[in-house]
C-alpha cells in the first residue's frame, strides 16, 4: 500500500543544507498499523508529511497503492490525496466558526457529492466515533478527547484506504490517549484501513502491527 525507495529530504538555505531524512527505504502493506517512534527533531513529520503527499522528497520514489506519487503534478497529488488519504493531528485542526457536523463533512466539500449526501456520511463517521450526540455542537464546547474523536470522524468520513495520524493521543491524558487508540485499533481491524501513525509513547506504540524508529533522519534497525 506504501512503498518507499531511497527517499531523502533536504531543506537549503543560502548557507545551509540540513538533511531532514536520510535514505528511507520502508515498506508498508494494506490493513497494516505501523508506528514510527523517535526523539524531536528525528524526521517523524518530515516523513509523514510525504507519504500524506504535503510535501516532496528530494530524491527517492514514494509509491501510493502502487501510484508513483513523484510523476503527478499539484492538482492530481490534490485528488489523489482526497480520496485515498485521510489526515489526523495532534492539534486537532478543526474550524472553530464551523459545527462538528460541517467540520466532518468538509473533505466531501471537494468531491461531487450533494449536500444531503454529505450530511448522511458525516453523521455516520461521527456515529463510528461515539459523537453522534455532539452533531451541533462547536469546537469550543467540546474537550480534547471529543476534538480528536471529531478529527478522526473527518480523517474516515470519506472511506479513505490510508490515515496519517501526527501524535493523535499527544495532547491527551492517558485514559482519553486510550480511548483514541482504541478507535484507531477498531478502524484498522474492521475496516482493514492501514493507518501510520507517529508517536512518543512507548504504550501506544506497542498496540501497532509494527513499530519503525528514527534517529537524525535514519532508519535505527
Amino acid at each position: 500500500m506504501i512503498l518507499l525507495e531511497n527517499v531523502n529530504k533536504s531543506y537549503r538555505t543560502k548557507t545551509i543544507e540540513t538533511l531532514a531524512l536520510n535514505n528511507i527505504n520502508l515498506n508498508v502493506s494494506k490493513g497494516e498499523f505501523l508506528s514510527i517512534m523517535g526523539p524531536s527533531g528525528c524526521g517523524k513529520s518530515t516523513l509523514l508529511n510525504i507519504i500524506g503527499l504535503l510535501d516532496e522528497p528530494s530524491g527517492g520514489k514514494v509509491v501510493i497503492d502502487g501510484n508513483q506519487i513523484t510523476k503527478y503534478n499539484t492538482k492530481q497529488l490534490a485528488k489523489f490525496r482526497n480520496h485515498k488519504l485521510g489526515f489526523i493531528f495532534q492539534s486537532f485542526h478543526l474550524i472553530n466558526d464551523l459545527s462538528v457536523i460541517d467540520n466532518v463533512e468538509l473533505p466531501l466539500i471537494y468531491r461531487s457529492i450533494g449536500s444531503a449526501e454529505r450530511k448522511k456520511k458525516a453523521q455516520e463517521a461521527l456515529e463510528k466515533v461515539g459523537l453522534a450526540n455532539r452533531m451541533k455542537h462547536f469546537p469550543s464546547q467540546l474537550s480534547g478527547g471529543q476534538k480528536q474523536r471529531v478529527a478522526i470522524a473527518r480523517a474516515i468520513v470519506g472511506n479513505p484506504e490510508i490515515i496519517l495520524a501526527d501524535e493523535p493521543t499527544g495532547n491527551l491524558d492517558s485514559v482519553m490517549g486510550n480511548e483514541i487508540m482504541d478507535i484507531l485499533l477498531r478502524l484498522n481491524q474492521e475496516s482493514n484501513t492501514t493507518i501510520v501513525m507517529v508517536t512518543h509513547d512507548e504504550l501506544m506504540a506497542k498496540k501497532t502491527n509494527r513499530l519503525m524508529r528514527l534517529f537524525d533522519g535514519s532508519q535505527v534497525k
